[in-house]
């Protein structure tokens, strides 16, 4: 079962931003500045450390997430989404007015 999925929003959005940075990934932001949500960088701008957990690829660009808040979340599949809005001031999106957010599903297994 897949962990991490996306809307047609959220794939579209990716698509511009990929024609405008190349290569991206997503890393589950786990609160603090910018809340709880998913950040999205140019892929040779972040480094994907020991503690961080691959959950999936969501229109082939790897998504993230802290093995800590992997450990509360790993009986979710996680739902990207994107609306109009500004979100989280250090992700790729919101020099174009948008935001990526995420909703949840329990899952009956991790």
């Amino acid at each position: 079962m897949k962990k991490v999925i996306a809307t047609q929003e959220a794939i579209s959005l990716i698509g511009l931003l990929k024609q405008k940075h190349g290569d991206l990934l997503f890393h589950q932001s786990g609160g603090c500045c910018d809340g709880s949500t998913p950040m999205c960088y140019p892929r040779n701008e972040f480094m994907i450390g020991d503690n961080d957990v691959h959950l999936g690829d969501i229109a082939e660009t790897p998504f993230y997430i802290s093995k800590q808040q992997y450990e509360y979340m790993k009986h979710t599949v996680l739902i990207v989404d994107a609306k109009d809005g500004v979100g989280g001031m250090f992700s790729l999106e919101s020099a174009e007015r948008k935001r990526f957010f995420t909703h949840s599903e329990v899952i009956s297994s991790p």
